[in-house]
């Protein structure tokens, strides 16, 4: 048996009650569990699109090497909806342990909250914003039989037609949002489709249901190398070197039109700091290592670790541009 250390306290100089509260009050005190070692358990990551896209390919990357870093499985779980707020929600009402995380990145986080009628959640506070994976521009593309051959084009085409159709991968996602972005920049007649993830809005792009189509790059480039879709222009500011011969939207004069999609890994609010510091720690080396950085390079993502609180104030300052853009538009869920 175990030698139990009481607290120093003689009792033998007070009242008998007393002296009885004191012992009783020790005793529990050395009762108490200790908090298991984490993670003890598997871990979850909730991807806030289907299977196929962006988000779910980085989450699965991410998942394989957290689980050799944690010495736990970790499995991804896709819960698509409402732009991303229908995972977000599970996120945020999730236990404060570590074991439910989300792929966090700007649909659910900087776009999706603001475009329901009432908003679920606080993306900044309503969560713990752990460790910032990367970026990746958008991408405006058009099928090969459409007359648009660039971004110019693509204005010149909407004017023309009084009426231009854009795909992406859902009402509020970042596509979407870009694509209303657009339409007030240029002064032009963008109607947006909706589809229920990239995979679906890429089969109708390629086969010429719609002409025009903006998500991501990431998953996008193959069908680049192969013909099958025409690159307009990458959303940042400078070329991505995943397409090196696309153009910004920059090079077009559309400064207005420069955004970064974000990737980052993000869990309920008072998230124990112990666990957000190991969390942050494991994603910053396995960010670190050159065949990381070439499979998210080959993602058409530019891998950047930072600090727990460098990422929090990163979030606030996307949310803080994105927010007003999606109510100035009127874009509602």
């Amino acid at each position: 048996m175990p030698h139990l250390t009481f607290p120093t306290l003689s009792t033998a100089r007070l009242p008998r009650r007393t002296a009885l509260k004191v012992l009783a009050a020790g005793a529990a005190t050395v009762a108490l569990p200790a908090r298991a070692a984490w993670p003890d358990k598997p871990i979850k990551i909730v991807v806030t699109f289907p299977a196929g896209g962006a988000s779910d390919i980085v989450a699965r990357v991410m998942a394989e090497q957290l689980g050799k870093k944690l010495g736990q499985t970790v499995v991804v779980d896709n819960r698509p909806g409402a732009g991303g707020s229908v995972g977000g929600l599970v996120v945020t009402q999730a236990p404060a342990d570590g074991y439910t995380l989300m792929l966090s990145n700007s649909t659910p986080i900087s776009i999706g909250p603001f475009a329901l009628e009432k908003q679920p959640y606080d993306p900044v506070e309503g969560f713990t914003h752990i460790a910032l994976i990367g970026n990746a521009p958008c991408v405006v593309m058009a099928n090969p039989a459409a007359p648009i051959k660039t971004i110019t084009d693509l204005e010149a085409q909407a004017r023309k037609a009084g009426r231009l159709d854009f795909g992406s991968g859902g009402p509020a996602s970042i596509g979407h949002i870009y694509g209303e972005l657009m339409k007030k920049a240029m002064g032009v007649n963008l109607v947006h489709i909706p589809y229920r993830g990239g995979a679906p809005m890429t089969t109708d792009l390629i086969s010429g249901v719609i002409p025009v189509g903006i998500d991501v790059l990431t998953a996008f480039v193959p069908y680049f190398k192969s013909g099958q879709l025409v690159p307009l222009a990458v959303t940042s500011a400078n070329r991505s070197p995943l397409v090196p011969d696309v153009p910004s939207v920059v090079e077009f004069g559309y400064r207005k039109l420069v955004l970064d999609n974000f990737f980052g890994l993000s869990g309920p609010a008072h998230l124990p700091a112990d666990v957000a510091l190991r969390l942050n720690t494991a994603c910053n080396e396995i960010l670190a290592s050159s065949d990381i950085k070439k499979k998210m390079l080959d993602l058409g993502i530019s891998t950047s670790p930072v600090s727990t609180a460098a990422f929090t104030g990163f979030v606030k300052e996307q949310v803080s541009v994105l927010a007003p853009a999606v109510k100035g538009a009127g874009v509602r869920l």
